[in-house]
């Protein structure tokens, strides 16, 4: 039965966005050569880093979910300690609930799309209640003029 993985990889600042689309791409062969099935890929773009890696402080990131089994992990992973370009990469092997959580991701139901979803919602009802109120009338303001002092 094949196992759900997923992988991280961060590529040095140095290469340009083309070169780094045409390492993913290699990689992509790579895993489906080795008969995984890529479930979802992100490519996250060039990230500032939290620490500097090897002198740099940017990379560009690449985020892939696949499935296969534990020899295509070893594979991958062997590929991208001998890319060079390759600054840190970290796999993790996902249970039922972290497949089910990045699917719900994926479809909205929960993360950050969720947040601005919930938020365009809001605002477009808030929009609307504001079209469908009869505007409010305002009470009028009656100014007093200062009397002028009495002198005696």
């Amino acid at each position: 039965m094949p196992t759900s993985y997923e992988s991280v990889a961060i590529f040095t600042s140095q290469y340009s966005a083309e070169e780094v689309n045409h390492a993913i791409g290699e990689y992509r062969k790579l895993l489906n050569a080795l008969g995984a099935s890529i479930v979802h890929e992100e490519f996250w773009g060039l990230k500032q880093l939290a620490y500097p890696i090897e002198k740099q402080t940017t990379g560009y990131y690449w985020v892939v979910e696949y499935t296969g089994n534990g020899n295509v992990v070893e594979k991958l992973e062997l590929a991208l300690k001998r890319d060079e370009n390759a600054l840190r990469f970290l796999t993790t092997r996902l249970d039922k609930y972290a497949v089910k959580y990045n699917e719900d991701r994926r479809n909205g139901i929960v993360g950050p799309i969720r947040r601005k979803a919930a938020q365009d919602a809001a605002a477009a009802e808030a929009a609307a209640q504001a079209l469908a109120e009869p505007p409010r009338e305002r009470p009028t303001l009656v100014r007093r003029e200062k009397e002028a002092p009495q002198v005696t």
